[in-house]
């Protein structure tokens, strides 16, 4: 997790490390649904797609991502206060509903992207680097004259 507005300072990571995790990138997300929509007279009633997204086998390589996108290879990785979402979460829904989450972060879960490929002939998928760049940007964590924002040879939009 990052702050948005605010130069990335430490990056907080809420899961185990050695856990996998997916992340998708929104506008990837955006596109796949545009293309299924388009096929949509193909498609059954209530049919479910998967989209694979970035995986990472270890997935604390998500926060390693963002420090090497960031361009500081020592940004702090630092664990999320799960025990004072615990605490609190007696008395704010928010919380609770986290907690109800939190198995994501703990346990691998990798959705399977095989039938969405097999009817779009391949997934959009923006490498990580340039989404990450662009997200970061997008969250305004990169600063305007940061040269990190140059990723990949691409610069991330603002």
């Amino acid at each position: 997790m990052v702050k948005p507005g605010r130069p990335l300072r430490s990056i907080v990571y809420p899961g185990r490390p050695e856990a996998g995790h997916g992340w998708a990138y929104l506008p990837d997300l955006a596109e796949t649904m545009v293309q299924l929509a388009e096929r949509d007279a193909a498609l059954a009633d209530f049919d479910v797609f998967h989209l694979g997204g970035h995986w990472f086998e270890r997935g604390i390589e998500l926060a390693e991502a963002i420090r090497r996108v960031a361009g500081d290879g020592q940004l702090p990785i630092r664990s999320f206060p799960w025990w004072a979402v615990r605490a609190a979460s007696p008395f704010v829904t928010l919380f609770r509903e986290m907690l109800e989450m939190r198995y994501l972060w703990r346990e691998p879960v990798r959705l399977d992207n095989a039938k969405l490929v097999s009817l779009l002939g391949a997934e959009p998928h923006t490498p990580i680097d340039r989404a990450l760049a662009a997200t970061l940007a997008g969250l305004g964590c990169l600063g305007d004259n940061d040269a990190s924002r140059e990723v990949g040879g691409r610069r991330a939009p603002a």
